[in-house]
């Protein structure tokens, strides 16, 4: 768990306070990003990729966020597609993940930085193309 405290999103309406923890903001973000063309994957760390064996499914993998006074912060780390335009990729994700954070946690992302860590290329090996 992140050691970063919950961030207070209600104003004092008296019924209340909502309190949102930064996992859920991590998962929110990796269901938006899962959404948008061009992404093969997001990059995890180990313990993502020993829970994914297991067979439960990591939403939060390969994102980061970090709360500010200022609003959130998020850094996404993604592989992409063989032969898409990473800029208009990369825009999509940040257009989509500030209007699925906004709409469902009304928090402003002051940043959504994308890290492209890879390509992913087709599925076909050399090797097979050269013994057919």
């Amino acid at each position: 768990m992140s050691e970063q405290p919950l961030l207070n999103v209600s104003e004092d309406t008296g019924l209340g306070t909502v309190e949102i923890a930064p996992e859920v903001i991590e998962i929110i973000t990796g269901i938006a990003a899962s959404e948008v063309d061009g992404i093969s994957s997001m990059r995890g760390n180990f313990a993502t990729g020993v829970v994914e064996r297991f067979g439960k499914k990591a939403h939060s993998k390969g994102v980061k966020v970090e709360l500010t006074k200022s609003g959130v912060m998020i850094d996404l780390y993604v592989v992409l597609d063989f032969g898409v335009s990473i800029p208009q990729v990369a825009q999509k994700l940040q257009t989509n993940i500030r209007q699925t954070i906004k709409s469902m946690t009304a928090l402003e992302t002051t940043e959504v930085n994308v890290h492209v860590v890879g390509i992913q290329m087709d599925g076909k090996d050399s090797t097979e193309e050269k013994s057919e």
